[in-house]
This record gives structure tokens, C-alpha cells and sequence, in this order.
């Protein structure tokens, strides 16, 4: 597969975005490609487009697949394993932000609780620590039913808030321009 300086720019930029967001370069370019590909791609196609080894690709796809942003399909008179990429990019940020909030927010979430826990059974402990740990629990308690209530709107839905961005902040304004602290 042949591609553009167009192509090959996002899919550079793509794989250096996804080293910044924790991700493996590899990944994130075996993703870029999938997604401005018009049609699914097997293996050794990936592998020789981006130039890598076979045995990355594969490990990069079943990391994408366990993701769930990209999905195997089968094409008729091939026998090989074809792969495409979601398309939907509201979509793919839903998958991406519920996996991130799984792995990142989710322990740090439940340690916060236990430690809250412990320190009430105990009684001990600086009141100051327990202060803050019931605030940052509060916090992330709070976020994470937001983002829950968010992600499982209807994209269309979802569509319609991110547009309303500038005017949300105009319509819960109070006139105080002051932040809470």
C-alpha cells in the first residue's frame, strides 16, 4: 500500500501523540493507518506499509483489538486475518476514555476509598490527611459518575454538548467570575 505525504504525516503524528498518551508508537501508527484506510488491511500489508516487523504488527493489533477499536474481519476468497478500524471518532473516544478511566481512575479510585476506610476504623491518623483523602475521594467519585453519565450518552447527543461548550459556561453563570476554590 502506497501512502500519500498526507497520510504518512498523520500517521507519524499519530504514533508520536500516542508515546505523549502512554501508548506504544507502533500501535498508534498500526491504528492511524487502519482508521484512513478505506478498506481492512491484513497483517503483512501493515507490516510493510509502515515499514516494521510482522511480529510488532501483531502485537500492536492485539493490543488495538483488546482496546476494542479495532476488530477483525474476513474477506471473502482470502484466507488471511483482515483487520479495520472503528471510524467513528466519537466512538473511538468513547472505547479510549472508558479504558483509560479503567485502568488510570479506577484503581486510584478504590486505593482512595480503602485509605478512607482505614483511616475511619483506626481513628488515627492526621486529620489533615483524612481531610484531604475524603476530598479527593469526593472528587473522583464525582467525576467518575459524570464521565459514566457522559459516555453513555448517544453520540449524536454527545455531539450536541461538545458544540454547546462556549454557551454551557455563559448558562450556569452567575455573574460571579470567580472559580470556587
Amino acid at each position: 500500500m502506497s501512502l500519500s505525504s498526507i497520510e504518512q504525516r498523520f500517521i507519524l503524528h499519530w504514533g508520536e501523540m500516542g508515546t505523549r498518551w502512554g501508548i506504544n508508537r507502533t500501535v498508534a501508527q498500526v491504528h492511524a493507518l487502519l482508521y484512513i484506510s478505506p478498506r481492512a488491511l491484513h497483517a503483512e500489508e501493515i507490516a510493510s506499509t509502515l515499514a516494521v516487523a510482522r511480529s510488532n504488527v501483531s502485537t500492536s493489533l492485539r493490543e488495538l483489538q483488546g482496546w476494542g477499536i479495532v476488530r477483525l474481519v474476513h474477506v471473502l476468497g482470502d484466507r488471511r486475518d483482515h483487520f479495520e478500524s472503528v471510524k467513528n471518532v466519537w466512538e473511538i473516544f468513547r472505547i479510549v476514555a472508558e479504558e483509560r478511566k479503567r485502568r488510570e481512575i479506577d484503581p486510584t479510585l478504590r486505593v482512595v476509598q480503602e485509605c478512607v476506610n482505614q483511616l475511619k476504623k483506626a481513628g488515627a491518623g492526621s486529620a489533615y490527611t483524612r481531610e484531604r483523602l475524603q476530598e479527593m475521594l469526593g472528587f473522583l467519585t464525582t467525576t467518575s459518575g459524570l464521565f459514566e453519565e457522559l459516555v453513555n450518552l448517544p453520540s449524536d447527543t454527545l455531539k450536541g454538548i461538545a458544540r454547546l461548550r462556549g454557551r454551557l459556561k455563559s448558562f450556569f453563570s452567575t455573574g460571579n467570575k470567580q472559580r470556587e476554590p
